[in-house]
């Protein structure tokens, strides 16, 4: 399947003991989960986060992985590259604008680069008070939180949850240009790594 000529993706998390296990789907024309286009699994608790999408369960053929540039990093940037190891591009956490609204940059080369922020500040500071609430515990955030992707001011794309308590999301994708296999390195990043 040629991932360029899809715009919009459904990308659903499966919870396990050891790792977090996303099925990417293009959408099938009726807004709706269709053929499945990418198959991840992330290890919990490694040193340094190497995450590898492949074309499906079989693990076979490999779309595309990042890896965190360092090990311990706040602001740590993430390499995206072809199994052969050839860059597709970069993207990470922009520390100072995360205090308050979770943001992220992604480059590609060739193009300028693309603001990736959360779409609603009160949304995003109440998300942070969930956080530190003693009697919530564990309990997922039970509001639907959405990002927007920006380039030059204006709207390129979106990440938006689509379900309360489960990690179902809908990537749109405006601009041909950006090469899908790292918008959707990306949307894995924003599921499994907006937490750290």
């Amino acid at each position: 399947m040629n991932l360029q000529q899809h715009d919009q993706f459904h990308v659903h998390q499966r919870v396990t003991m050891m790792v977090n296990r996303y099925e990417v789907f293009a959408d099938d024309g009726n807004g709706g989960p269709g053929q499945l286009v990418a198959f991840v699994e992330q290890k919990r608790m490694t040193f340094r986060e190497q995450v590898t999408l492949y074309a499906d369960e079989s693990k076979q053929y490999v779309l595309a992985a990042f890896r965190a540039r360092k090990v311990i990093d706040l602001a740590s940037a993430y390499d995206v590259t072809t199994a052969e190891g050839q860059s597709i591009g970069v993207f990470g956490k922009q520390f100072g604008k995360s205090l308050l609204r979770s943001t992220w940059r992604l480059e590609q080369p060739g193009l300028p680069p693309v603001d990736i922020s959360e779409r609603s500040m009160g949304l995003a500071l109440f998300r942070r008070i969930w956080d530190f609430l003693p009697w919530v515990g564990d309990i997922p955030f039970p509001w639907k939180y959405h990002f927007d992707f920006v380039r030059d001011g204006q709207v390129v794309g979106s990440f938006e949850k689509k379900t309360r308590f489960r990690d179902h999301y809908v990537v749109r994708i405006g601009d041909p240009s950006l090469d899908r296999r790292l918008v959707l390195a990306q949307a894995v990043a924003l599921d499994a790594l907006q937490s750290r």
